[in-house]
């Protein structure tokens, strides 16, 4: 690994709060075109919804912090590790990290890890998405 890679592994990005409005929960669900009830009316909340919070969340981008040229800018993978279903209207505060940064055939591989928690602090779900830049 390059040293200028070892140096993004543990960078934070900027810490954000959501709210998880009932309007934005009926937005994806149209969106993806699952139009269960309890979605278009914000009851539940679908488990991609995540996308929508970094999306919409925070004033900071992944991409200005890892320095990437967006025009060789893949999305790898996305993972959710869920502790318990998102509720709606509920806050939600979201701390990321830099997980692990690598290189494999001619392509810089990041890993970025998010923590959301509820407002007693506690873990709702935990993502991990892989960005990747070819060379």
């Amino acid at each position: 690994m390059s040293t200028e890679l070892e140096e993004k592994v543990g960078m934070k990005i900027e810490s954000y709060t959501f709210r998880v409005e009932k309007g934005k929960i009926r937005e994806l669900a149209l969106a993806i075109g699952d139009l269960k009830e309890e979605y278009l009316n914000g009851e539940a909340v679908p488990p991609t919804f995540p996308t929508v919070i970094d999306f919409w969340g925070g004033d900071s981008s992944s991409s200005e912090l890892l320095n990437l040229n967006m025009k060789k800018v893949l999305h790898g993978e996305q993972e959710y590790e869920y502790f318990r279903e998102i509720i709606p209207d509920e806050n939600i505060t979201v701390h990321g990290v830099i997980e692990k940064a690598y290189t494999k055939a001619s392509m810089n591989f990041f890993v970025l890890r998010k923590d959301y928690l509820d407002e007693q602090g506690e873990t709702i779900l935990i993502s991990r998405s892989t960005i990747i830049e070819r060379h």
